[in-house]
Formats: C-alpha cells, structure tokens, sequence
C-alpha cells in the first residue's frame, strides 16, 4: 500500500493546519502553567517534587517487566505518544503538506539546518575544554512549537500568515533532526534480543498495512509491545513512537483516513496532557541565589543559553539567505528577511524536546538543573526577543504604510 498524495479535498479534513496551530497555540498556554506551577513545586516543597516523582512502579508482568519511576515513566512512555503524534505530524506535511513541495520546503528546511547546526556549535565552541559536557551538544537545536505558536498568536494580525507556515515547517524539520539525534546519539548500549523482537513489531505492522487492516486496535495491540521493546533494547523508547507515526498511511484505507483520524484524536492529548505532564515533571528546578550564581559561571550553561538566543536566529537567517542566495529557495509572498529573524528568534524558544534532551544527555542532578534553568532563561528571552522584533517590524510597516 504505498503513500501516494491524497486528493486535495482530503488535505482540508480532520486536521487542517489552522485546527493544528489552534492546538499548539491552546497547549502553549497549558505548558506554561504547568511549567510555572512544576517551578512552585518544587521550590515551595522540594522534598515533596522529588519524592513524587521518584517513586517507582513495575511496567509488564511476570518475568517480563521492567521497573521505572514516575518521570521514567513520563519521559519513556508518555512521550512516546507525543513523537508518535510528532511522528504522524511528519508523515502528513511529507506526503500531503509543506514537506511534499520541494520547493516550497527548501527554504525552511535550509533555516531549520542552519538553526540546528549554529546552536551545536555555539554549544561545542563553548564547552570544548570539558569533554563531561561536550555531550550535550544537541539540547539548543530544538524549537517548542506549541511556546513558538503561542507568542505568534499574541502578536495576532501583527505576523504575516506566511511567517506561521515558515515556523511550522521550521519546527517539523527541527523534530526530524531531534528524532535522529536521540536515536542515533543518545542510545544506550544495545541488546540484540530486544532490538530483533522490536524489529518483528515493526514488520508485523507492515504486514497489517499491507492486508489492509484499517482498524485501530490491532495496531495498539502490536504497538504496546513495540515499544516495551525498543525500551528494553537500549533503543529510547520514545523512536517506538516515532516509527509507529511514519509507519501510519497518509492515503486513505478501506475508505477510512487513518492519519487524519489519530491525529484529531491525539493531538489534543499530546497538547493538553502529555506534554504538560512532563514540564511539571521535568521542569522543577530549584531557584536559588545559589543555582544562579552556578549557572552564571558555568559553560553549560551560557553554551545552551547562547545556543538558543544566539545560535538560533543566525543560523535560521544564514540557512535562508544561502537557500535563496542560491536560488534553490525563496521566501513565501509576504514574507521578508526582517521576519525571518524575528521568527528566527522565537525559535530559540526551546524547552520541551530540549528538556528532553538534557536529561538524555547530562542526565538529573546538579549539571542538568543547570541547563535546565538555561534552557528555562532562554526560552523567556528568545520569546521576548523575537516579539519584540515582529512587533517593531509591524509598526515600521504601518508606518510606511501611512505615509
């Protein structure tokens, strides 16, 4: 059953891209008070945040189990339903959306590399004495999407629509990029076993796709499995997510449109649960006089914060001015170079899959509330930055409009 551009009245239904932002921007709001209220917790009753969520429990039954904590449980199995929704984001924009147009995708996807590999570097060039550090590289190449969207929607009819569009297709490169560090990166050491029995989940669903089966359950049956699999072979769990999500139809099947379907349905859920979940679980920094005075003077620090301010915004506006200096790229109609900085800072609003990486990378303790409260100074400045940027490029348009 191959994936073959879906009619254009297909691309309208479900989950069109204006239900999609409507989401995000919604889940913006939720992140951010779950962020702030994981912040109160923890700082209010610190010994209360750390012994809730380092409780554990046993996933599984008999001799197959495995037992896990309750923010391993978050960030091994709740946020495999978000990349799963990731996952299904990416198959949709590569088959029916953005993605399919080369292109159209040039551009973005030119200021998404940049904006991967400036940050990295920042990162590296910052850090290149401390080799325990240098592994964290990759926590300032992500953009939160559902943050992006929620400043752009304050800045309401302020940001062209095309600026929206650009960042979307930003943030699902990004994504892209995120998924192959983690799965290539930051992978533990592997065990034979459970990779080819993760293997066998895989196959087996194709073999599903393949006879047609267009319902959903024998899909979870196989798909819970999977991911106790990879979570076992060394593989992060989360990819089980990922390759469930591409592995999805983007065409319809027996006359059922199952993309568009499990997207409605669990989107939402990844917004407005799972996501807030793991900021309140992951997100609970202690602040103190002290951890400030620690990251003010630390190179993983300034590394991620600069990686986020800095590195973000020129490598998004150097990837875009290379793509259409070179003529493989162009700007949207509406769109300008002043907005794709602006839109480049906002970028460097990272934090949920650079939270995630952190903890893959400088795991808990005092080096990873470290850059976690870099991660947290960044986001707020990269939000405030970049909106103040659009904002003065709005009013400069005005201007010249009255005149």
């Amino acid at each position: 059953m191959d994936d073959q551009p879906a009619p254009p009245a297909a691309r309208t239904l479900r989950t069109p891209l204006g239900e999609f932002v409507l989401d995000e921007t919604a889940g913006g709001v939720v992140l951010l008070g779950a962020t702030v209220l994981g912040l109160l917790w923890a700082n209010m009753a610190a010994a209360s945040y750390v012994g809730f969520w380092s409780r554990s429990v046993t996933v599984g039954f008999g001799v197959v189990h495995s037992h896990e904590t309750y923010v391993q449980l978050v960030n091994d199995g709740l946020m495999a339903l978000f990349f799963f929704v990731v996952g299904l984001e990416i198959k949709r924009e590569l088959v029916v959306g953005e993605l399919r147009d080369r292109q159209a995708a040039t551009l973005p996807l030119a200021a998404a590399v940049g904006g991967m590999v400036v940050p990295a570097l920042v990162f590296l060039v910052l850090n290149a004495g401390h080799a325990d550090l240098r592994h964290g590289w990759a926590i300032p190449i992500a953009t939160d999407i559902a943050f992006v969207l929620g400043v752009v929607a304050l800045l309401g009819r302020r940001v062209p629509p095309a600026l929206r569009l650009f960042l979307l297709t930003l943030a699902i490169v990004d994504d892209i990029g995120g998924i192959l560090v983690i799965a290539f990166v930051y992978t533990d050491d592997l065990h034979p076993g459970w990779l080819a029995a993760a293997a066998a989940g895989l196959a087996l669903i194709l073999v599903l796709r393949r006879l047609g089966v267009h319902r959903i359950w024998p899909y979870v049956l196989v798909g819970v499995p999977l991911w106790f699999c990879t979570l076992e072979s060394g593989v992060h769990a989360t990819i089980a997510g990922v390759i469930l999500g591409l592995a999805t139809p983007a065409r319809p099947v027996g006359g059922r449109r199952v993309l568009e379907e499990l997207e409605h349905r669990l989107h939402p859920v990844s917004a407005f649960v799972v996501v807030p979940i793991f900021a309140l679980a992951n997100a609970g920094i202690v602040v103190s006089r002290h951890s400030l005075s620690e990251a003010l003077g630390s190179t993983l620090a300034w590394g991620v914060f600069l990686g986020l301010v800095l590195g973000k915004p020129v490598g998004v506006t150097l990837g875009a001015w290379v793509a259409q200096a070179t003529g493989i790229g162009r700007l949207p109609p509406g769109l300008r170079f002043a907005h794709v900085v602006g839109g480049g800072m906002l970028a460097g609003i990272g934090f949920t899959v650079a939270l995630f990486i952190t903890d893959l990378s400088i795991g808990t303790g005092p080096s990873g509330d470290t850059a976690k409260l870099a991660i947290l100074g960044a986001s707020a400045s990269a939000a405030l930055l970049g909106g103040g940027v659009l904002l003065a490029v709005s009013a400069r348009d005005a201007r010249r409009a009255s005149d």
